[in-house]
């Protein structure tokens, strides 16, 4: 907690504009750009991060966050109509811990080394400026963060010429559902029982996430609107989630969403885990592999051939561990970026 509102911790631009560039014209974007702008990340993560790609419905909720508008985002388009560069400033919802703001965006491929991507960091980093100098209530921290894959040079170049730094690695891990889920002792044990999610435990479980996240790093608390948004995507499956209930009440959980327009990328049908957590209430009891054992093998039983999540290297609960005891081995690594005021 800073002596400081953040208005006067951050000097941002009065005025915002990205350069002018020869090969694009920019705007402010509208809901009928979402398929041109998905098209474009998509041909970039063909490059970037070849196993899977932005998916439609994040782009469809850059217009659809509260906490966001449409000069929070910016396109770079043709002369002959085509959006060949797209830049995003996403502000966190929850402000309570901290003000956190997100730059994503991205150049297809054909059109890169020619400072479209400078221009539009250059911007994005602008923008998340004005979007912290407008918190004129705000104590708390202000962070500019963005994730970089490993095999982008050129985003972390930029990254690095914005004056963010890295601040924390993340890893990908799969596990292939084709070997065994092995039993454990415990994985039944009584008074614990280990069911699907059911639609009317969805709430309960964003609670339990709340909870089990609280000291984990870059994590804030999810509102019910975020909440039923991410829940009530056509990706998340109620099926392959996994609670753990004690006396009824929701103590552990594992989340899973299958994306099938990925599936082709990875060659094989696969799911990836959203959310591992245990409520700190019952910590110590084992239940993380538990649900995670359960989801395995519910995942096994529809079909799908391997699973992956993401997992901070400096995590406080030693989660690498655990998924290795698992079956999970490392498959990518990705840098977050990070500045704070």
């Amino acid at each position: 907690m800073a002596d400081q509102t953040l208005n006067h911790r951050v000097t941002a631009p009065e005025t915002l504009a990205p350069a002018a560039h020869p090969d694009v014209a920019w705007r402010s974007p509208t809901p009928d750009d979402i398929d041109d702008i998905h098209a474009a990340l998509v041909a970039a993560d063909e490059v970037d991060h070849p196993t899977w790609a932005f998916a439609r419905g994040d782009v469809e909720d850059w217009f659809d966050l509260p906490q966001t508008t449409r000069d929070d985002l910016l396109v770079g388009e043709t002369p002959d109509g085509r959006i060949v560069a797209v830049g995003a400033a996403i502000k966190q919802e929850d402000t309570s811990l901290e003000v956190r703001v997100s730059l994503q965006g991205a150049v297809v491929p054909e059109m890169r080394r020619r400072g479209l991507g400078s221009a539009v960091g250059r911007w994005q980093y602008d923008r998340a400026l004005q979007l912290l100098a407008a918190e004129t209530d705000a104590t708390v921290d202000g962070v500019i963060e963005q994730y970089v894959h490993e095999d982008d040079p050129g985003a972390a170049v930029i990254a690095g010429g914005l004056g963010m730094t890295v601040g924390r690695w993340f890893v990908v891990m799969e596990r292939d559902l084709t070997e065994p889920v092995f039993d454990v002792e415990g994985d039944v044990e009584p008074g614990v029982d280990l069911v699907p999610l059911a639609a009317d435990r969805v709430d309960d479980v964003r609670l339990a996430r709340n909870d089990a996240f609280r000291d984990h790093w870059g994590s804030v608390p999810y509102s019910e609107e975020y909440w039923n948004a991410f829940t009530g995507s056509e990706h998340f499956s109620l099926d392959l989630s996994t609670v753990a209930l004690i006396d009824g009440e929701v103590a552990a959980f594992c989340l899973v969403t299958v994306n099938e327009d990925n599936w082709e990328r990875r060659g094989l049908p696969y799911a990836y885990i959203e959310y591992i957590g245990v409520v700190r209430a019952h910590r110590g009891k084992g239940l993380a592999p538990r649900v995670i054992r359960r989801t395995l093998r519910a995942m096994a039983a529809a079909e799908l051939k391997a699973t992956q999540l993401d997992v901070d290297t400096d995590s406080p609960t030693g989660a690498n561990t655990l998924y290795e005891s698992l079956g999970f081995v490392e498959r990518d690594r990705e840098q977050v970026f990070t500045r704070h005021f």
